[in-house]
């Protein structure tokens, strides 16, 4: 199936992803784990919820951790509005494709829409957050793996033509993407707003579920730092894969998992992809240097576990082709 021609007018403009709300067991543990180990910046804490922005954020937090009865899901996505009037754009776009919308209060941020996508992924739309001073030429405050900016969504889509088609209608872009060659269908594809290779991607498997959320850092050596420091702090079991450089978007990666379960990747060096005119890039899905340029496979957990979102329940694709699996 072809990919969608992107949508350069769209019904609301999306800036960028912003935010996300992970559910966690120990507020300790995991506050630890994003702001000494990571190294995220801790903007404000209760003892229900803990926010964090990386160095070059002005906007209040990119992470939320939530208490809960549910560790190891997630609450919400969030994404900033170009304005206010594309909040109410977006509630009416939403509504015309039969999604729930609901106006809601969220802590350090103005008027809030609450909504969900094809497959129930919850998302929030908000065109002000409140802004703190600049730190990040405060470099006594950098430590982990000098994470700059949120960078991206990853989720398992039951169905990666439904979710590219409908995120096409809001003006998503393709950058790359994977064709299951025997059905014809999308096995993979990466989406933009921003102008990077992606803030929203999905890849096929039982879902919705959560892949990852991913942090830009400034170099690979910072990567080799944040290794160096989790395998002699009692994190070595939580490094799951790389570090390595991806063919898809030539990010240099690394993934490792919270606590609870929730996978985080480091990225840097992708590319730029303002120019609305832009050609997507097609991969093969048993190339073994789409998911590494270097060739090394990825671990079957890689393709297996994600988290799953409050209160949506999931499906299994019905794609049966396979990347290349690590042994």
């Amino acid at each position: 199936m072809p990919i969608p021609a992107p949508n350069l007018y769209p019904p609301f403009n999306t800036i960028r992803l912003s935010h996300v709300c992970l559910n966690v067991s120990d507020l300790a543990a995991s506050t630890k784990f994003y702001s000494d180990i990571l190294g995220l910046q801790v903007t404000d804490a209760n003892d229900t919820h803990v926010y964090l922005r990386a160095m070059e954020e002005r906007g209040h937090h990119c992470v939320i951790l939530q208490r809960s009865a549910q560790p190891g899901t997630v609450e919400v996505m969030g994404f900033k509005t170009f304005d206010e009037e594309d909040l109410d754009r977006a509630e009416a776009f939403f509504q015309s494709q039969n999604r729930p919308t609901q106006w809601v209060e969220r802590p350090y941020q103005g008027r809030t829409l609450l909504t969900s996508d094809n497959f129930g992924i919850p998302l929030e739309f908000y065109h002000k957050m409140d802004r703190l001073e600049p730190i990040h030429q405060k470099y006594a405050l950098y430590r982990g793996v000098k994470p700059l900016r949120i960078d991206h969504f990853n989720v398992f889509s039951p169905n990666v033509d439904e979710s590219v088609a409908f995120y096409s209608q809001f003006g998503f872009r393709v950058t790359e993407y994977t064709e299951d060659e025997e059905s014809k269908r999308l096995w993979a594809a990466w989406m933009h707003r921003k102008g990077g290779v992606h803030d929203m991607a999905f890849t096929n498997g039982t879902g919705p579920r959560m892949h990852h959320l991913a942090f830009w850092v400034p170099t690979p050596l910072n990567i080799i730092d944040l290794l160096d420091l989790m395998s002699t702090t009692g994190y070595v079991g939580n490094i799951e894969r790389g570090p390595g450089r991806h063919g898809i978007s030539n990010a240099f990666f690394l993934y490792i998992l919270d606590p609870d379960g929730h996978r985080t990747e480091i990225y840097c060096s992708d590319y730029q992809t303002v120019d609305p005119d832009l050609e997507p890039i097609k991969w093969d899905l048993q190339d073994p240097q789409r998911q590494t340029l270097w060739g090394a496979p990825a671990p079957e957990s890689w393709f297996q576990h994600g988290t799953r979102f409050v209160g949506v329940d999931t499906q299994d694709s019905t794609i049966a082709a396979s990347p290349i699996i690590a042994p």
